[in-house]
């Protein structure tokens, strides 16, 4: 068995003569690109070239044209010698040693005046150095010199076009289609290049003269309808199309073509022309209700419109994404949109009786629903979705929103599990687990999906603040006081406007009277950013009674007591030891009673009522 030792000088001597096989190979295409740049391209390619540094070699190599009139031409022994020299020069270039490569192509250039290929090569490398001007004078000297050689003037021309030269451009691309009129690529470069300088007769020209040569096509008829509109040349505009669909009498995509140019050049009585034409040749075109929608519309005919719209989104054949986008105009204005609502809601119908496996019908309809403030029904229609498609984490995030919207905390536990084993790095499903399940009193593993999910928030201060007030109520929950007032901490340095933190954190420091002035602080501020808020209103009063300000603290309580649905026992009962520390017994009594009637209150209400009497 070789040792490892003994493998690695034969892989060394592998790889050296593979580099040397790459070298010979490297070398004997170059001398294969360079002899075909030589040649004089005496058939036009029937393609456009692509402008590389290498060109394709032809089957049949030809030896460089030369010019017996001219003086100064190398003998076939020079000629021969010349390629290696230029393979040489290209070597350098292909490894990146520009420089180098650019001194040996001007050695060879003056060795050499009268072979075109040297030159060309140094305008190449004389782009690549951005050295346009130059570029440009070589690559001129180089067509000259072979002035049939297609590579070299659809090279010129470029760099016509890319110094602005576009009048020169196209003297260049006049000739060679006068050398080369087969090919349709020229032509197309020829009327671009009018287009350039604006000599829109002219474009419009070459183009009839494609059109002579290929037959009327939608690309070159549509091309030359712009360029009349653009000159207000209407009718010449028309009767392009109208060419157009003569060629092609059964595309109806045609006539809508001229009816929407009639649309759009005020014509409607023609254009309502076209579109009945269109549902007699094309009786199930998917598209035809959603134009002669628009045409009614325009017209101010929106009843006809509307019915249009309907019968389009019934058409099975009709793409859901364009129904889709027309139903997004209506909802996306949801402030503005009432007299729109019930149309609205019919077409998200029609849609979803239409395409009722496709979930997208059932998530817009969802979202109707959910701008409606219709909860309950939007929830269904997400759930529907997920059925169908599963992979959209938005809707999954949608549903937990609703859950608890709606109080489904079961399903909001459930669903939020589901939701963290197929996305396990959003933080937002750990959230939801972590509020229903507070919701359930099940406080342990609430704890522990909120503790998970506060690892994965990245650049979220407000996340960060949600997840530490759950944790603060969690703790609180679990009668761990140092870590509930630790986690609201955190939040309030994140927001210290958390309005329910606030409240939270003063409510429980007053029921363990700790910390009563920075509680009193805490509900004061709360209270003064939302003053009508019932809870507000009791904890601050609370907070006050503690701090034994009773009088305040009636006021405050009072306040809560007027709830328009009604005051909490626990708000009741509060009112009551109120009143009792001042004075009045027979109506602190009253109250402790309605609260107990509430079905609800702290541990001693039975005993207050039963003795008639505070106990703390």
């Amino acid at each position: 068995m070789v040792s490892d030792t003994q493998v690695l000088p034969e892989l060394i001597l592998n790889l050296h003569y593979q580099k040397m096989k790459l070298i010979q190979i490297i070398s004997i295409l170059l001398l294969l690109i360079l002899l075909t740049s030589c040649n004089t391209g005496k058939q036009a390619a029937s393609t456009k070239p692509e402008f590389t540094t290498q060109i394709d070699s032809q089957a049949n190599h030809q030896k460089p044209r030369r010019n017996p009139k001219k003086k100064n031409i190398q003998s076939n022994e020079q000629v021969a010698t010349n390629t290696g020299v230029l393979i040489e020069a290209k070597k350098e270039a292909l490894i990146g040693n520009i420089e180098g490569a650019v001194t040996m192509f001007k050695r060879y250039t003056e060795r050499y005046p009268q072979d075109p290929v040297g030159y060309y090569e140094l305008a190449r490398l004389e782009v690549d150095r951005k050295n346009l001007t130059d570029a440009l004078n070589l690559a001129k000297k180089a067509s000259d010199l072979d002035t049939g050689n297609i590579w070299y003037m659809l090279f010129l021309s470029e760099l016509y076009q890319s110094s602005s030269q576009y009048n020169e451009a196209i003297e260049l691309m006049e000739k060679v289609i006068q050398k080369y009129p087969g090919n349709l690529d020229y032509y197309y470069q020829l009327a671009s290049l009018y287009l350039a300088v604006n000599k829109y007769t002219e474009a419009i020209n070459v183009y009839d003269l494609i059109e002579e040569k290929a037959g009327i096509s939608e690309e070159i008829t549509l091309q030359k309808e712009k360029i009349y509109i653009y000159l207000v040349d209407l009718p010449k505009a028309e009767a392009e199309l109208k060419k157009l669909i003569d060629a092609f009498p059964s595309e109806s995509r045609y006539y809508s073509i001229l009816a929407e140019f009639y649309m759009s050049n005020n014509q409607p009585d023609k254009a309502i022309e076209i579109y009945k034409k269109i549902t007699t040749i094309d009786p199930d075109n998917a598209y035809i209700h959603m134009s002669l929608a628009d045409y009614y519309r325009k017209t101010g005919n929106k009843e006809k419109a509307f019915e249009e719209l309907k019968l389009g989104f019934a058409n099975p054949n009709l793409d859901i994404d364009t129904k889709v986008n027309i139903l997004l105009t209506f909802y996306s204005i949801n402030q503005l949109y009432r007299d729109l609502k019930e149309q609205a809601f019919e077409l998200s119908k029609i849609l979803v009786d239409t395409h009722p496996l496709d979930p997208k019908s059932h998530s817009i309809y969802g979202d109707l629903l959910l701008q409606d403030k219709k909860f309950a029904e939007a929830r269904e229609s997400f759930l529907k979705v997920m059925a169908l498609d599963s992979s959209k984490y938005v809707i999954w995030e949608e549903i937990l929103r609703l859950d608890v919207q709606l109080g489904e905390f079961q399903h909001l536990v459930q669903f939020s599990q589901h939701a963290i084993e197929l996305f396990p790095e959003q933080p937002l499903p750990y959230l939801f687990s972590g509020i229903g399940n507070y919701q359930l009193k099940k406080y342990k593993e609430g704890l522990n999906t909120l503790n998970s999910g506060i690892k994965l928030i990245v650049d979220n201060n407000e996340l960060l603040v949600q997840f530490y007030m759950y944790l603060g109520d969690t703790y609180h929950a679990l009668k761990n006081d140092k870590e509930a007032y630790k986690a609201y901490e955190k939040s309030l340095q994140l927001n210290e406007n958390n309005l329910y933190v606030l409240n939270n954190y003063a409510y429980y420091l007053s029921l363990k009277s700790e910390s009563l002035e920075k509680a009193e602080q805490m509900a004061r501020k709360a209270v003064n950013l939302e003053p009508d808020n019932s809870s507000f209103q009791d904890t601050y009063g609370w907070v006050l009674y503690k701090l034994g300000r009773y009088i305040e603290a009636r006021e405050w309580i009072g306040k809560a007591l007027e709830e328009k649905q009604g005051a909490s026992g626990e708000v009741l009962e509060h009112y009551g030891d109120v009143l009792f520390k001042l004075g009045d017994s027979g109506q602190a009594l009253e109250f402790w009673v309605k609260a107990k009637k509430k079905g609800e209150g702290s541990e001693m209400l039975d005993k207050k009522i039963a003795e008639k009497k505070l106990i703390e």
